[in-house]
């Protein structure tokens, strides 16, 4: 049986109204909280304004695609059981859940800022991330490192 490489939510998943891009509208949906869209699209949409203010040579949505980019962890490690011990193997992360661990990272860290108008901070932490600084880039070095300080058991991912 042949592997399937989009499952049907996949499919049904639309870009969004201003930019008609399926990322971004994945990346609205993983903002919402209680079924509130349009709220997740006014924050988003505000924080690509105000990143379209700060960053002139670049469009908002390049600038989002590239902070998404480079946030994506390119390895992690994952724990497996071998003759009684656990080891923390690192391991190639799959192209569906760099994206996933991305979008959490960054509205985790968008997040994790109080006091100020959630658009604010989450364009502060896209701006951050496109130039490889902020919270969500310092949680991708730091699943780098621990991959890189684990690599002495690399030969148990089979």
């Amino acid at each position: 049986m042949a592997f399937k490489k989009f499952t049907k939510s996949s499919e049904q998943l639309r870009g969004d109204p201003r930019y008609n891009d399926k990322v971004v509208a994945k990346f609205i949906n993983c903002m919402m909280w209680d079924g509130k869209k349009s709220v997740a699209q006014r924050v988003f949409y505000r924080a690509m304004d105000r990143i379209a203010d700060k960053i002139k040579d670049t469009p908002p949505v390049e600038v989002f695609h590239q902070a998404l980019d480079n946030v994506k962890p390119e390895i992690e490690v994952r724990s497996k059981r071998v003759g009684g011990a656990n080891y923390q193997v690192p391991m190639q992360v799959n192209p569906r859940r760099r994206q996933s661990l991305a979008i959490r990272w960054l509205l985790a860290a968008s997040r994790g800022k109080a006091g100020r108008p959630m658009s604010d901070r989450l364009a502060d932490e896209l701006m951050a991330a496109f130039r490889r600084e902020g919270d969500a880039m310092s949680q991708r070095e730091m699943v780098h490192r621990m991959a890189d300080a684990n690599k002495a058991f690399a030969h148990f991912a089979w």
